[in-house]
């Protein structure tokens, strides 16, 4: 399992799909070259994700807030997420509570996996060979200040744009 972070999100209007972009964690970029694995999800489960990303609270409890509360009522917690299969465009994932000694291993859709992993601050893991096949390496330059400039991002939105559910087949 390779531990990964949520690069970034992006949001597009229906029907095209929006992409929640993972990042290894232990991956240093040499020469400003790193791996990104892209997920494509529905708007409602980015606007969820964007939720749990912001840490934005409402007056009423979203449906993750309600079943991490659930959880918490059961002394239970989100242990950790791993995105654990890949076939075609279809990404699978285990979402793991810990109960005490106990840990519970569940199905779940990686959107609401993730949701629930980013409030609770778990840690997400991907399994290799689901890196090594859906992976794509990407390229950022970086000025010689460090930062990523504008039109550096540009281009790499641009670039998550251009990618198709497709490109995952064998």
């Amino acid at each position: 399992m390779v531990p990964v972070n949520i690069q970034t999100l992006i949001f597009s209007a229906p029907p095209s799909p929006s992409i929640i972009v993972l990042r290894p964690v232990e991956e240093a970029p040499q020469e400003g070259k790193f791996r990104i694995v892209p997920i494509w999800v529905g708007v409602n489960e980015a606007t969820q994700m964007g939720i749990a990303l912001e840490r934005a609270r409402f007056s009423r409890p979203m449906t993750h807030d309600l079943f991490l509360d659930a959880l918490t009522n059961l002394d239970a917690r989100v242990d950790h997420v791993v995105i654990s299969d890949v076939k075609g465009a279809t990404f699978f994932a285990r979402l793991s509570l810990r109960q005490h000694d106990r840990l519970i291993d569940l199905d779940a859709r990686p959107s609401d996996a993730l949701a629930l992993a980013v409030r609770q601050k778990a840690p997400i893991y991907i399994d290799e060979g689901v890196l090594e096949r859906a992976s794509f390496p990407y390229v950022l330059k970086k000025p010689s200040g460090g930062i990523e400039t504008e039109h550096e991002l540009s281009e790499f939105r641009k670039f998550l744009e251009e990618i198709a559910p497709e490109d995952f087949e064998a």
